[in-house]
């Protein structure tokens, strides 16, 4: 059901916050009074509940406390490997954060799917309208979270961009378990072992994503020639092997060695374009080369004709791509003329990035600060990020997806 109760009159705002008590529900608590507090005691329209490993077996306490402290109108959580609140990261030790708003003029809905509930890939747009309980009409944001070993969030992701072209999706997968039934989700206070949870944001709200992946290119564009299910079988006619060969002696003694651990292999999300873009590249890991016929295996199915570039991974490209990634947001979004500046933010990091990339925790966090501004960010380091690369929404790995809020317009 939905929820539209605040003054539509008023702005919007948000808080975030964490709270690093190793007991469950003086954790909920420390954090709902301080998001509470930070809404001058009003209720939140909707809220983001993470929590770290140490939580998940109390999770009915956490729930309880937070229901309590808090009342949230509709929210949605799960646990994580890694929780983000108040724009700090809080990583390998115990950790909660709640990000809330209260969104005049916003409509509300949260929904929960298992892997039943998902439309045939055959059917009408109009299913997913039944499914999610929002028409495209509409014109809905989603914000969607999934446990990775019972929920296909590819399928989702690909449903989502079918059936509601025109909206903003992002996301993450829960962290904080290594087998089924380990993770919890969150939706209204009721805990899930499995699927997925939502919510869907219509009305006065604009929300924008921003994508880093994290790489930086390395040789020249190509096209894939022959390719069949996820294996490039030519590049210019080329096995992928044989131009590996010739470019990796050309790289720096530094990049070689990048190259034995780091490196991965861009698809062009237009096929069009001779030479994309930095940024319209979605990244795949490289699976194998076969050293029989010289073919490279890849997390994804090129098609012939795509467009490709090797890339390197490492915590230099990573930093520049997402200072990029910032800069352009920057300047393509929040400088056009009558754009709001974001009221609040999530962000879905990967379990690789933070202080195992970066070697400390809150780079990412402090970046966004500095290049987009003193906005409440709250979040989770996921099992995989759901962002937009080319217009297009994806399941990635190795990402920071950031999902910013703000008024429409100039309001």
């Amino acid at each position: 059901m939905g929820a539209m109760v605040a003054n539509p009159h008023e702005p919007m705002r948000w808080v975030s916050v964490s709270s690093e008590q190793v007991d469950t529900r003086h954790a909920a608590q420390e954090a709902a009074s301080a998001a509470a507090a930070g809404l001058d005691g009003a209720a939140p329209d909707v809220a983001f509940v993470f929590f770290s490993p140490h939580h998940r077996a109390r999770a009915v306490d956490l729930v309880e406390a937070v229901a309590d402290t808090l009342l949230p109108r509709h929210w949605i959580g799960c646990s994580a490997g890694g929780i983000i609140g108040g724009g700090h990261e809080v990583e390998e030790r115990p950790g909660l954060s709640i990000t809330a708003a209260r969104l005049p003029g916003v409509d509300v809905r949260t929904f929960r799917l298992d892997a039943t509930d998902l439309p045939d890939p055959d059917a009408p747009p109009r299913a997913w309208d039944g499914a999610l309980g929002v028409p495209a009409s509409e014109r809905p944001h989603f914000v969607v979270l999934a446990d990775p070993f019972s929920f296909s969030a590819d399928d989702l992701v690909r449903g989502l961009d079918y059936a509601y072209p025109a909206s903003t999706k992002a996301g993450g997968l829960a962290s904080a378990g290594d087998r089924p039934g380990q993770n919890v989700l969150v939706v209204d206070g009721d805990q899930l072992r499995s699927g997925a949870v939502g919510l869907a944001l219509t009305g006065a709200i604009a929300v924008d994503t921003i994508v880093a992946q994290g790489c930086r290119a390395i040789g020249s564009p190509m096209r894939v020639t022959r390719a069949q299910d996820n294996l490039i079988v030519e590049l210019d006619g080329r096995p992928p092997l044989e131009v590996l060969r010739e470019l990796l002696p050309r790289l720096s003694d530094r990049d070689q060695r990048l190259a034995r651990s780091a490196l991965f292999l861009g698809v062009a999300t237009d096929p069009l374009v001779d030479e994309p873009a930095h940024d319209a590249y979605l990244i795949r890991n490289i699976l194998g080369v076969s050293p029989d016929n010289g073919a490279l295996a890849v997390g994804d199915e090129p098609r012939a004709g795509q467009s490709v570039r090797f890339h390197l991974r490492d915590a230099l490209a990573s930093a520049e791509d997402l200072e990029g990634a910032m800069g352009r947001y920057a300047e393509h979004v929040l400088a056009r003329p009558g754009s709001s500046r974001p009221a609040g933010a999530l962000l879905f990091s990967c379990m690789g990035r933070g202080q195992n990339l970066y070697g400390r925790p809150d780079h990412d966090t402090d970046l966004f600060r500095e290049k987009i501004g003193d906005v409440p960010l709250g979040g989770f380091f996921a099992n995989g990020e759901i962002g937009s690369v080319g217009g297009t929404t994806h399941l990635h790995g190795f990402t920071s997806s950031f999902v910013l809020f703000r008024a429409p317009g100039g309001a």
